[in-house]
């Protein structure tokens, strides 16, 4: 197997990805030689295209690609004519994704350890993480820490009515299924990338506020990591978070 492709496994071993996951090599040859790598969240038309003009050996995308099952691969369809323009430039594609977010030095980690969390631990038994805070804070003040912490204008959040909280869950991305782990384990905040209508209202009834920079935002920022990491790791290649990937969401 290519040297890259043990390192990422490494980081992220593949038995940590939840069940219904798809996750490693999804296109490509393990022993090609690697030269160019680009990191992303997710692959794009935009991001195929960065890839194609700079000569990508292999793209390291958070999100599976392709995440469901493919019957057919024409241009006719826009994953038909990503993938037979990866095929055509040689350009394999690798995804971590819930491998990722669960590992030793994952997501959940590095956002638990972004926020300073002391007595961190799986929120699940291999899943999101919680810890406590060095001392408690009111809400607001914690959510101009995650604000400032991933460099965005805004961050939403639901308040759950508690003068000052002190511990804290984590799951990045569309992870709104572990708020009933959150409160079982008296956390009193949940932070994640985004979820459903109906979870606000569940989560203000159970006592638990939420923090939601947004899907993006709470993972992308591990992609650019990950691309230092590589590139540290490697000083031969040539490696590079995304260019042109783009928050999809815009707010005025």
């Amino acid at each position: 197997m290519n040297p890259l492709l043990s390192y990422l496994e490494s980081l992220f071993p593949l038995e940590l990805a939840e069940t219904w996951d798809n996750v490693g090599l999804l296109l490509g040859d393990p022993q090609r030689a690697v030269r160019n790598v680009l990191t992303c969240l997710t692959v794009t038309p935009e991001v195929v295209a960065e890839a194609v003009e700079e000569q990508v050996d292999v793209i390291v995308s958070h999100h599976p690609f392709p995440f469901h099952a493919v019957k057919r691969i024409t241009t006719e369809t826009l994953t038909g004519k990503m993938f037979w323009d990866l095929i055509g430039a040689k350009i394999a594609v690798y995804s971590p994704h819930t491998a990722h977010d669960n590992a030793e030095t994952g997501i959940n980690q590095q956002l638990a350890e972004m926020l300073e969390l002391t007595q961190i631990e799986p929120l699940t038994l291999t899943s999101g993480r919680i810890g406590l805070l060095p001392q408690p804070v009111a809400l607001t003040e914690l959510v101009e820490k995650v604000r400032q912490s991933l460099r965005l204008p805004h961050v939403q959040y639901i308040d759950s009515g508690k003068a000052q909280v002190s511990k804290i869950a984590i799951g990045c991305g569309a992870a709104g299924e572990f708020l009933e782990q959150a409160a079982a384990k008296s956390a009193d905040v949940l932070l994640i990338g985004e979820t459903r209508f109906h979870t606000y209202l569940e989560a203000k009834a159970l006592g638990v506020s939420l923090i939601l920079p947004g899907h993006y935002a709470s993972e992308r920022f591990a992609m650019e990591r990950l691309a230092d990491r590589i590139a540290t790791q490697f000083p031969d290649l040539r490696c590079w978070a995304s260019k042109r990937e783009r928050e999809p969401v815009q707010v005025r």
